[in-house]
């Protein structure tokens, strides 16, 4: 029989592999985007999701949540939702100067800045257990990716490479801090907040960048807003709260492997020997964070805190 707290692990890690998965279709998106600045296709991303929430927000109970949180947790929400901004348009930027290929392998070191920060922003032991799915997952994607690099090449391949570098502590920071974040704050409050801190600071950029202008951009943007934002959004933070911060980053590897199967099926990329050997590392890395059975020692119920100390 599996005990609750099995189960629980399991449907969180469930839910952050499926949103892993859904966010490998950005890359199709973007391509229907065209041109658009990165700045202002997050800009419209999280705006739009801000939008949204805010609609579904009276009827969860989420401004009376809002007005009762303590100001040190208004300050971790706001943060976040700088964090947020800051991760996207660094990741976006990266992928327009870099390519795909690269931007990704250097993006998505992220995971290992959060098995290697979680014990001193969360203060957790270090858990051993993620070092071989973590170097699976890892070496896996860059097998993947450094087989779709081929195309490319270019001066600006050098800085897009470094912002996409940047882009990937900015996003473990981002992890690590939701996941304190989410021991006094709901799913839905936490993603209003910083969705609409995130709008707001990217707001001044429509007075320089030009935003879509086309129907297909339109809805472009609209589907990156509702589906790899809000629903994939609710669907990670759920999972989130229910296991470590790192077992749950380590899932996340799903987004490049797919983005390259989707661009093999929907682009007319190559799905190669190189390809498919370093899915299946990923998959094995996954499967065996799934298998892992909470550890005492490093693992508790509570697992996530307040801001407060």
């Amino acid at each position: 029989m599996i005990r609750p707290a099995r189960k629980d692990t399991a449907s969180g890690l469930a839910l952050i592999l499926f949103a892993g998965i859904i966010w490998g279709t950005i890359p199709l998106v973007l391509d229907a985007v065209g041109n658009i600045h990165p700045v202002v296709i997050v800009f419209y991303r999280v705006g739009l999701s801000a939008l949204v929430i805010a609609v579904i927000a009276p009827f969860a109970g989420t401004l009376q949540e809002l007005r009762s949180l303590s100001r040190r947790k208004w300050i971790g929400l706001i943060a976040n939702g700088g964090l947020l901004a800051l991760n996207w348009v660094l990741f976006f930027s990266g992928l327009r100067l870099a390519g795909v290929a690269v931007g990704e392998i250097l993006g998505y070191t992220g995971p290992v800045w959060v098995a290697f920060l979680l014990p001193l922003m969360l203060k957790e032991r270090f858990d051993r257990r993620v070092l071989v799915p973590l170097a699976l997952a890892l070496g896996g994607t860059v097998t993947v990716l450094l087989a779709t690099a081929g195309h490319e090449a270019g001066p600006s391949v050098l800085l897009g490479g470094a912002i996409a570098s940047a882009s990937s502590l900015t996003y473990s920071i981002l992890i690590l801090n939701s996941k304190r974040l989410l021991g006094g704050v709901s799913p839905i409050a936490l993603m209003l907040v910083e969705d609409t801190t995130a709008a707001l600071l990217l707001s001044p950029a429509l007075l320089w960048f030009s935003g879509p202008a086309t129907l297909g951009e339109w809805g472009a943007l609209t589907v990156l807003a509702l589906v790899q934002t809000v629903i994939t959004g609710f669907m990670f933070l759920a999972g989130l709260k229910r296991v470590r911060a790192d077992h749950g980053a380590i899932l996340t590897y799903a987004e490049p492997i797919s983005a390259v199967i989707f661009g093999a099926i929907f682009l007319g990329q190559s799905l190669t020997t190189p390809v498919l050997f370093g899915g299946t590392l990923v998959i094995a890395g996954g499967i065996i964070v799934a298998r892992m059975e909470p550890a005492p020692a490093i693992e508790a119920p509570s697992l996530v805190t307040d801001l407060n100390p």
